[in-house]
């Protein structure tokens, strides 16, 4: 089968577009935009915002990459497929509000494709997908986190009602601190490997996900931009927003598989919070709204 890479790509360029509409029409602040090209092959488009009145930073970057073998990041569980070239392409956010009553947010969707071996014409096309999206809230609202997973439930379930499920576990399992025994947030979806349903209805899957980004987020942000917030509050974004870097720069496979293939340094590392702090051996005071994010950070049912 030849993989309609072509179908994958015009979708994640025409997401990256409507997503960073959306984010100038609530920011009030035109993004910045950088094309890249990777000297092994392909590139990207990275679109930014930096220090607005509501986005302290939000990214929504497009890549599409190519190479000659797989990383080790990408073969480890596929060793039949090293030495393959390959290419990748995709949509990956991380917005970072400055008001700390909304929720920090990250979004991926992505598709991988090994090539045949060169000189063994044998060999089969084999790609998967991946993605999911997920919300780190620092003073969480229940009814927020509910309308979130709702967003997400309603995403995957017409492709299996077992897909919430499965993915909001796999999420709550990905996005974990094992040295914190904590997640990094209130969770959402999570998949990787989507290939078993074939091309078509796979994408699908995806492209849903990816359109469910606005309606899970927005309506989050528009309800609370205008809460007023004093310094205190954003000490403490500032020292969660710690443990979002611990999360990226130790267990993410995707910031680890753009630098092991030689990805673009700056897009990898703009998911980072523009600040962020760390207290030593540092808990909040019991019964304070800061004490209350604990009991977000542990899976639990959100529907």
């Amino acid at each position: 089968m030849t993989i309609p890479i072509s179908s994958a790509y015009d979708y994640f360029l025409d997401l990256q577009a409507r997503i960073v509409q959306a984010l100038e029409d609530a920011d009030g602040t035109r993004f910045e935009s950088e094309q890249w090209d990777r000297e092994e092959g392909g590139g990207g488009i990275s679109r930014y915002l930096e220090g607005g009145p509501l986005f302290e930073r939000a990214a929504v970057l497009f890549s599409h990459v190519k190479g000659k073998t797989l990383p080790p990041s990408a073969s480890a569980h596929r060793r039949e497929l090293a030495g393959r070239p390959w290419e990748a392409m995709g949509v990956s956010l991380v917005i970072h509000p400055r008001n700390p009553y909304i929720p920090t947010v990250h979004m991926n969707v992505r598709l991988f494709v090994a090539h045949a071996a060169p000189g063994n014409d044998q060999d089969d096309e084999v790609f998967w997908f991946g993605g999911g999206l997920d919300l780190t809230p620092f003073y969480p609202f229940e009814e927020d986190v509910r309308h979130f997973h709702r967003v997400c439930h309603d995403a995957v379930s017409p492709f299996g009602e077992d897909k919430y499920p499965a993915y909001k576990k796999w999420c709550d399992e990905y996005f974990f601190l094992k040295h914190r025994n904590e997640t990094r947030g209130i969770g959402g979806l999570f998949f990787d490997d989507l290939n078993a349903e074939g091309f078509h209805s796979s994408f699908a899957m995806v492209q849903s996900v990816g359109d469910s980004f606005l309606q899970a987020y927005m309506p989050i942000v528009e309800k609370r931009r205008n809460l007023e917030y004093t310094e205190h509050q954003r000490n403490f974004q500032a020292y969660r927003r710690g443990r979002y870097v611990e999360f990226n720069l130790v267990f993410d496979r995707g910031t680890l598989f753009g630098l092991q293939s030689g990805g673009r340094t700056e897009s990898i590392l703009l998911s980072m919070p523009p600040m962020a702090t760390w207290r030593y051996n540092w808990s909040p005071k019991e019964g304070t709204p800061e004490a209350a994010l604990a009991q977000y950070l542990q899976p639990r049912s959100w529907l």
